[in-house]
Parts: C-alpha cells; sequence; structure tokens
C-alpha cells in the first residue's frame, strides 16, 4: 500500500466541495481541464478534429458538456465560427474573476450587467442543471455538436447521460468527448485500480469522482447510443501499466496489457441512435 497516495486521497475524499472548487478555479494542487486550463487551445483542437472529418465549426450549434464555469471556451468557438454556444454544467457555476476579465476585448459575446460578466444571449447560453433531464432542461432544442473534455471519467452515471447526450444531438450529428483515464494523482496513472470498489467509494474517491471506467467499458457505452464512432488512443503508458499490474483489480484487467494500459482517449461519433422515449431519462 503506498501510504502517501492513501493519505493524500482520503484527504480529498473528504475535503468540503467548497474548498475543493476554489482550488480547481486558482489550479492549487487540483488541476482543471482543457477548456478552462486553455480554452483556446481546446477550441482549436474541436476544430481540427472537425477538419479531420471534412467538417468545420461554421454555423454550428454547439453544446459545450462540462464547461467549468468560465466562458472563454465558448468565445473560442464563436471565433472559430460556430454559430451559438450552449453551455452546460451540473456542478460548476460561473468564475466571475475569470469571466471579467474577458471584457472588453470579446464585448460582441459578452456583457456586464449589474457589475457581473454575463453571456449576450444571441451567442451563449447558460445551462446549470441535470443533463439527464433534458426534456425539461433544453425543452427540445437540438444541436448540431456536443463536445467534451476531462469530463466524462468524473460522471457516475456514463449510460444515463450519454443517453441524454444523444438525444440532443440532430440526426447525423456529432458528439466529441476526450476522455482521461489516469488516476488523477497523475504520478501514479494506475495507482486507483489497485483497490476495490468498497475501499474506494467510501474512503478514497475524490469528491470529483473518478468512476474508474477503462477503455472498452467506454466503447461499449457510447456504441449503444452512436451508429459511426471513431476512436483514437491518443495516449498508453505501458511501462507504468507493467509496475502496477501485479496489484491492480481482475476487473480493470482484461489480459492485453497495450489496451490496459490506455491512459487517454478521443472519440469522434457520429449519426445518434433514436432511441424510444421510455427509454431516455425524464
Amino acid at each position: 500500500m503506498n501510504l502517501k497516495y492513501v493519505f493524500l486521497r482520503v484527504v480529498r475524499h473528504f475535503l468540503p466541495e467548497n474548498i475543493t472548487r476554489t482550488l480547481l478555479r486558482r489550479g492549487i494542487m487540483i488541476r482543471p481541464g482543457l477548456e478552462t486550463r486553455d480554452p483556446k487551445q481546446a477550441a482549436n483542437r474541436y476544430a481540427a478534429d472537425l477538419a479531420d472529418h471534412q467538417d468545420s465549426l461554421s454555423g454550428k450549434r454547439v453544446l459545450v458538456f462540462g464547461y467549468g464555469g468560465r466562458y472563454a471556451i465558448a468565445v473560442e468557438l464563436l471565433k472559430l465560427g460556430a454559430a451559438h454556444v450552449t453551455l452546460t454544467d451540473l456542478f460548476a457555476p460561473p468564475d466571475d474573476r475569470r469571466n471579467d476579465h474577458l471584457l472588453p476585448e470579446n464585448s460582441t459575446y459578452l456583457q456586464t450587467i449589474n457589475g457581473q460578466t454575463i453571456p449576450r444571449s444571441e451567442y451563449i447560453t447558460l445551462i446549470h442543471g441535470d443533463i439527464r433531464e433534458n426534456s425539461k432542461t433544453f425543452l427540445g432544442e437540438k444541436f448540431d455538436l456536443v463536445v467534451s473534455t476531462s469530463v466524462y471519467e468524473h460522471l457516475d452515471d456514463v449510460e444515463g447521460i450519454t443517453a441524454a447526450l444523444s438525444n440532443l444531438v440532430i440526426p447525423e450529428g456529432i458528439f466529441i468527448a476526450y476522455i482521461d483515464l489516469r488516476d488523477h494523482y497523475f504520478k501514479k496513472p494506475f495507482e486507483m485500480l489497485k483497490y476495490s470498489s468498497l475501499v474506494w467509494n467510501k474512503w478514497l474517491n475524490p469528491t470529483s469522482n473518478l468512476n474508474r471506467l477503462r477503455y472498452l467499458a467506454y466503447q461499449k457505452i457510447i456504441a449503444q447510443y452512436f451508429t459511426i464512432c471513431d476512436w483514437q488512443i491518443l495516449e498508453n503508458d505501458v511501462s507504468s501499466f507493467l509496475v502496477a499490474k501485479p496489484e491492480i483489480k481482475p476487473e480493470f484487467l482484461t489480459g492485453n496489457d497495450q489496451i490496459d494500459s490506455v491512459t487517454q482517449v478521443m472519440v469522434y461519433a457520429i449519426n445518434p441512435k433514436q432511441k424510444a422515449k421510455s427509454e431516455l431519462p425524464d
């Protein structure tokens, strides 16, 4: 047992959410995702993914799933040609301090009302709520493109949320997700796989939730809701995996070290499968 790891994980598990959110916003001890850390790079990456599939952001209505509280990702997508961007997040409220810094340079998309920076509704929509209640939250709205970076590994209901997202994509619409399969104690990317579900969930799982799903599990779930799925393995770490492997729980092993050592993936999915209403979340 790695005592330092266990100690840090226990602290993180019981750390109050308001303190966790403050540390995340300031980038202290907890590293924010790319859309928060470098929104321009994140937007350019989505644009490049579309270009690789002979498509573009031009004129698209985009949903950013898990935007992290900062409007900058919407601004960057709009600058690259998106027609409208909807930002949604269940947990992160707007980061007023960082959003204020976007003005006056981005006054086309943002404005100040009563001293607070808010989006201009003709360009950006904010939705803070549970994506699974999409019939109530989105009122029938559909999107050309749904994007997500470093969010999926934190979900506690990957299948339900994927079903909800697929129902928000137009026919022939696109879903792009970047998923980080590493333990977010990044020095030891496979450490979390050494613990039973009981121990992990009761003592070690951070408040941000790491669901510990592996590459093939994500493939199986997303394939249920999209007809065409183009997966890319962005990184695997065989050397670190082989060091950790003797202690990894059997449920996380397939017998294929190349697959089991995958740490970062991307999926470009098209054609959401139309599920019967009874199969979709309320």
